[in-house]
């Protein structure tokens, strides 16, 4: 066989070995139901996606709970968590050490987790909020509701500060952070600024209200990990 003929046999082969493993990755995951769910954690509220109310979910389909300052999270339904005695303005930054003891534990491939900031109108239909958020395979989103769903950068881009886990089943720590400082917003993975938007493209119909507001966690769907450290300072 010629070599050319021979390299695009070879090329063909390979795609369609690797063709089912990434289906397989992409192949869209029913919501669990967390048994014992709902918030623990005083004085926290929740509210899941669209989608999963929708299809009848609530906060009881997933579950926060607190051991001492660690917030423990598994979801279920993608959900977002909040305190309305957290609150950040002007400029800020809001961090946290977020945890997946066993990397994919509950899905059949990588799900999101971060921090929430700028958050208006909270637990209503018409809630307004931003946020950055980890994959352990070193991906990241950076995403907003307003109150529909806005894009900010490509879904799932890989970033080299993004850590990822050794294989499933295994720990992946991130630290996550959102800054608001001038006009900025930022995307801060691992103490790396991963993502940049100006405040004036942000606070505009259909989008956010305010940079001022709650803030928060935010947990995709089928996702089990701990949060620890949540804290807002000034940048």
């Amino acid at each position: 066989m010629p070599s050319l003929h021979r390299n695009f046999a070879i090329v063909a082969f390979a795609t369609l070995l690797t063709a089912p493993l990434f289906a397989q990755q992409e192949t869209p995951e029913t919501n669990r139901k967390v048994t014992g769910g709902g918030i623990t954690v005083k004085g926290w509220q929740g509210k899941v996606d669209a989608d999963a109310e929708k299809a009848g979910q609530t906060v009881n389909d997933a579950k926060l709970t607190a051991e001492g300052k660690v917030l423990q999270v598994t979801t279920g339904p993608a959900i977002t968590y909040w305190s309305p005695k957290n609150k950040a303005k002007g400029d800020y930054k809001v961090s946290a050490t977020f945890t997946e003891p066993k990397f994919m534990n509950l899905n059949t491939h990588p799900h999101p987790y971060g921090i929430v900031i700028a958050g208006n109108g909270m637990g209503t239909a018409d809630q307004s909020y931003i946020y950055c958020a980890a994959y352990g395979n070193g991906n990241f989103i950076v995403r907003g509701f307003g109150p529909e769903p806005f894009q900010l950068n490509g879904r799932r881009e890989a970033n080299d500060a993004v850590h990822k886990a050794a294989g499933v089943g295994q720990p992946v720590t991130q630290e996550i952070a959102m800054q608001v400082k001038g006009d900025t917003v930022s995307c801060i993975i691992n103490g790396t600024t991963v993502k940049s938007f100006p405040k004036s493209d942000l606070i505009t119909a259909g989008k956010l209200k305010s940079t001022d507001g709650l803030y928060g966690i935010r947990f995709a769907h089928n996702t089990d990990a701990t949060v620890s450290n949540l804290k807002v300072t000034k940048p």
